[in-house]
């Protein structure tokens, strides 16, 4: 079973509309989601209004929530203060993948397992399933 931690843009993708792609994530069967407390809380402050966040909170309704314990990322791996909790939380929950669009700062990891935890683009992933 898949186990895919999803990073704040995931959810912010899918809270902004209602049709959103990125919803087929939460269809998945046999796939457990989860995320973070700070990742919701950015989503939060990007989400303009009450609609998008009702939404937000009933897909987090669903998501298992793990933050970060430690401060410190693998070794050789490089990534704005910003983004690290992300990817130490992943490697927490025991993610099978970590789930992103930040091509910007996790683009250099991307088809790479980092802490065993495959960093993927939300499309590749669904491309990649059975």
């Amino acid at each position: 079973m898949d186990r895919l931690f999803l990073d704040a843009n995931i959810l912010f993708s899918a809270a902004y509309r209602p049709d959103a792609g990125l919803l087929q994530l939460w269809r998945i069967r046999h796939v457990e989601l989860y995320s973070s407390r700070y990742a919701l809380a950015e989503v939060e402050i990007n989400l303009s209004d009450h609609v998008q966040r009702k939404r937000l909170k009933d897909l987090s309704g669903s998501l298992r929530l793990v933050e970060s314990q430690s401060p410190m990322l693998p070794r050789g791996i490089v990534l704005p203060q910003k983004d690290a909790p992300i990817l130490i939380a992943a490697i927490e929950a025991h993610a099978t993948h970590l789930l992103t669009g930040d091509v910007r700062h996790f683009g250099p990891y991307f088809g790479r397992k980092i802490g065993g935890v495959t960093i993927l683009l939300p499309a590749e992933y669904l491309k990649r399933r059975p």
